[in-house]
């Protein structure tokens, strides 16, 4: 059977907020249906589009077959996918039956998604789970899961290690750039005081021998994804969005000494000027074009820098290591029951189906990073960071606190913070204005 994909071009697009408390199932909205027909689903294209593909393709031949349902693809774009699902839901529409969410916007998105009662978790990370849940109550089954590491240049550090007089030197300019003349240490080893001794190590302006110009880049561009990033210097640091009460948590010696990591690093110059504009593209450039030694990293860029015809110059140098201060952020992309859809059961069908490791295994082998660590241990063969996210995201992962604006605190804290990240901003300044910033935003 083909691939049953609809581009949708017509819809109208909105910057719709969507709040209001969390539903329950069966208020008298949508409709469950007669378990059969057509069920429209939200993907965007890209490798979750194309790996989703051949998942609803098995579905169709088999499972769906056999329930007389036929699944299809509605792809938007990447660039404005929520925003198009925000004006839908802010409609009633039932023209999808289940859309496509993030543990970033879930809690935006609750009040008209339907929780997802009766799924079995057991296969999941339970940090995926975590971040896609408000109140108790599951919103979306998780897809692809997305977390950061350290990636670095395995040869320019094993030198320095295997080397006493670059350790010496290492010593020396430590000392300048930390106050501590402490030894260099393996990569999975550091906190972020190695993480800033390194960036001064392999920068020009610190070390004049250095193999690379630069030591780091930094996503520091006023972006919401970035946010992100830094949270895992946040959380490495001791810090967090919330204080055990909920309540906002920024106006901390932990929350500056996280903004300070980057500030230092930008205004001393062991980061490229051009770090204030950078963010995933611009991290891989970066580290592709050997002028680095290392950056924080979505780990879906670590297959590309390895990759011999894209990378030349470093492929088979880079290495995998934990972020430093052992956190990374963890979310998950999803699906989701539209509370307005009036075909539910077929849908939930499906979404069954997708619960499944079967499922998910077609899912992995086609592209995707599945949310389940039984199936990347399975399919490691197709990506050789598979066994490390598992491990990472098992260990060291986190999610920051799910609310209906989850996601405008993320754009917040980055136009608040952006400029203390490269030194424009006194970090406790900033960070007033973020705590204010994010206070209010709970309390929407």
């Amino acid at each position: 059977m083909k691939r049953s994909i609809v581009g949708v071009s017509a819809l109208v697009v909105g910057a719709v907020v969507l709040a209001g408390c969390s539903p329950s199932v069966g208020e008298g909205q949508g409709d469950e249906g007669e378990g059969s027909g057509i069920v429209k689903v939200v993907l965007w294209p890209g490798p979750e589009g194309d790996a989703m593909a051949d998942v609803v393709d098995d579905y169709n031949e088999g499972v769906g077959k056999e329930a007389g349902i036929t699944v299809q693809m509605t792809l938007l774009s990447r660039q404005d996918t929520f925003s198009k699902e925000a004006t839908l839901m802010a409609t009633k529409s039932s023209d999808q039956d289940i859309y496509f969410v993030a543990s970033y916007n879930v809690g935006q998105f609750s009040s008209a998604l339907d929780p997802l009662t009766g799924v079995d978790t057991a296969n999941y990370f339970p940090v995926a789970v975590d971040g896609l849940s408000q109140d108790g109550e599951l919103y979306a089954l998780p897809l692809d899961v997305s977390n950061h590491f350290l990636l670095y240049r395995q040869d320019l550090i094993e030198g320095l290690l295997n080397d006493p007089a670059q350790v010496e030197t290492y010593r020396s300019v430590a000392e300048q750039a930390i106050g501590e003349a402490r030894d260099p240490k393996p990569a999975d080893q550091w906190d972020w005081d190695d993480f800033k001794a390194m960036a001064a190590y392999f920068s020009e302006s610190a070390n004049p021998a250095s193999p690379t110009r630069y030591g780091t880049i930094l996503p520091a561009k006023n972006l919401l994804y970035n946010t992100m990033i830094w949270n895992d210097v946040l959380w490495g640091s001791g810090g967090s969005w919330t204080n055990d009460a909920g309540e906002a948590n920024l106006n901390t010696p932990e929350a500056a000494a996280a903004v300070n990591v980057y500030a230092d690093i930008y205004t001393n110059g062991w980061t490229s000027p051009d770090s204030s504009q950078a963010e995933f593209p611009e991290t891989q450039a970066a580290l592709k074009s050997g002028n680095v030694a290392f950056g924080l990293q979505w780990s879906a860029g670590f297959a590309e820098l390895n990759d011999p015809e894209r990378s030349p110059d470093v492929a088979g140098k880079i290495a995998i290591a934990t972020v430093p201060g052992g956190k990374t952020h963890v979310h998950a992309l999803a699906v989701a029951m539209n509370k307005y859809s009036t075909n539910k059961s077929a849908a939930r069908n499906f979404l069954d189906y997708l619960a499944t490791t079967e499922a998910m295994g077609i899912y992995a082998q086609s592209g995707g990073i599945p949310a389940m660590p039984a199936v990347l241990a399975a399919n490691e063969d197709l990506n050789p960071a598979f066994s490390q996210i598992a491990e990472s995201i098992d260990k060291y992962g986190y999610s920051v606190p799910v609310f209906p604006n989850t996601f405008q605190a993320y754009s917040k804290l980055a136009e608040d913070l952006s400029s203390a990240w490269i030194g424009e901003v006194p970090a406790e300044e900033a960070l007033a204005t973020a705590n204010s910033d994010l206070a209010n935003l709970l309390q929407d």
